[in-house]
């Protein structure tokens, strides 16, 4: 499968923040990837994952999924296999994704004590849409409840005795949505063995290791969290909310890459940080940012950087107020905060646009230059450059006096500084 992000295989080398994710396809009778299995990696180094589940390391394995790789670079249009700890079945991680493309895995037996009420909270996950997968160890007798709330069984086939083999296919055959999941494939021999047996899908070495994928990672300001955090909390005004995104460029990035992934596809175009508040609704946003929270490091972006980004930003909506419809400049504001992302990331600005569902006009600005923000930005970079022969004609080109270009530039210096970035 194509990526559409510049992702890394092996050890990093430039020092920065990295986040690391493994991935196993997960194939059908016809050797066709269906879906790939997510798994959580520490670094590039290690082949295997957390030997626990726990809520926490579940929902950081799907924040990072969502936030730092995005759906389409890590699974595309195929479905994601996510493990989930008994205790995590609950969590407000699963509030933040639509529930369509993910089959999730339930990672551990439930107690005796607790197989009823861990039922109860799968029926509850089957109802909002989401698929689940259980291991051979359902066919007890007191999970039994449990199967026909199953759309997948991962069954190790190292040593499956035969008798059980046709109980599973007794079970298949009794309930059509039940899929049999063959795990542990690592020669073609056994592939073919339980293919012809009748299994659906198949996973294993023989096809391919779980591969480990990196993505260079920046983490917003823990402030900057806690304060929207508490703003949305209160449900305050869009426009509160819109504020404290402008001033952090981690965290608006982080945030149009999590609804872009939280689409599965979808592509959803979001025209401003206003429309993207809209677009979540309080209470997912803050689901959202309570995971981010928990999981912000110390790569931040510099905050010399992130002064630069700001104060660009603020010009060029102030430059396009001037000229253009005032449901144009959000757009603006969004091309010069977004304009130093390869800087940020350490990756060309196409790689990390394909990550980001922006409209063609700012994407064609980042990108070239171009369209209908491209001369704002080339006036903008010519202004913090001091190149004022160069400003006097990108000015005059927009039809804007040099002076008032000046006075825009010191307002927008005097906008960062009241920000406290």
């Amino acid at each position: 499968m194509g990526s559409r992000e510049a992702l890394t295989t092996g050890a990093p080398d430039d020092g920065a923040s990295h986040t690391f994710i493994a991935r196993q396809p997960i194939l059908d009778r016809d050797e066709k990837i269906v879906g790939y299995e997510l798994l959580s990696r520490a670094d590039a180094e290690t082949d295997h994952a957390p030997a626990r589940h726990t809520r926490e390391s579940d929902s950081v394995l799907l924040f990072h999924a969502l936030s730092n790789f995005g759906a389409d670079t890590l699974f595309g249009d195929k479905d994601a296999f996510v493990n989930a700890s008994l205790d995590a079945l609950d969590g407000e991680h699963l509030e933040l994704i639509h529930p369509e493309r993910i089959v999730i895995e339930i990672a551990d037996r439930a107690p005796a004590g607790r197989i009823a009420e861990i039922g109860e909270q799968l029926a509850a996950l089957r109802e909002r849409g989401f698929r689940l997968a259980g291991g051979g160890w359902m066919l007890d007798d007191a999970f039994r409840a449990w199967l026909p709330l199953l759309g997948h069984l991962k069954i190790d086939v190292r040593e499956l005795p035969p008798r059980d083999a046709q109980r599973l296919l007794g079970l298949a055959a009794l309930n059509n949505k039940l899929r049999l999941v063959a795990e542990r494939v690592e020669t073609r021999e056994v592939f073919e063995r339980y293919r012809d047996l009748g299994f659906h899908l198949f996973q294993g070495y023989y096809f391919q290791r779980p591969r480990t994928l990196g993505t260079r990672s920046i983490s917003p300001a823990h402030g900057n969290v806690l304060q929207l955090m508490d703003l949305t909390r209160r449900e305050a005004d869009a426009s509160a909310i819109e504020a404290v995104l402008k001033r952090d460029p981690a965290l608006s990035f982080k945030l149009l890459r999590y609804i872009n992934s939280s689409g599965f596809g979808l592509m959803c175009e979001v025209t401003s940080f206003r429309h993207a508040v809209m677009i979540l609704g309080y209470a997912k946003l803050f689901r959202w940012l309570a995971v981010l929270f928990a999981t912000v490091g110390a790569n931040s972006v510099p905050p010399a950087l992130a002064r630069t980004v700001i104060t660009r930003g603020r010009l060029m909506e102030l430059l396009a107020l001037k000229l253009l419809p005032r449901d144009q400049c959000d757009n603006a504001f969004v091309v010069g905060i977004f304009s130093a992302l390869d800087a940020m990331l350490g990756m060309p600005m196409q790689q990390v646009l394909a990550t980001l569902a922006l409209p063609a006009e700012v994407t064609d600005a980042l990108l070239e230059h171009t369209g209908v923000y491209g001369p704002f930005l080339h006036l903008v970079e010519a202004c913090e450059g001091g190149d004022f022969n160069r400003l006097g004609d990108l000015a005059l080109a927009l039809q804007l006096e040099p002076y008032s270009v000046s006075e825009a530039h010191m307002s927008a210096l005097a906008w960062t500084e009241t920000l406290g970035v």
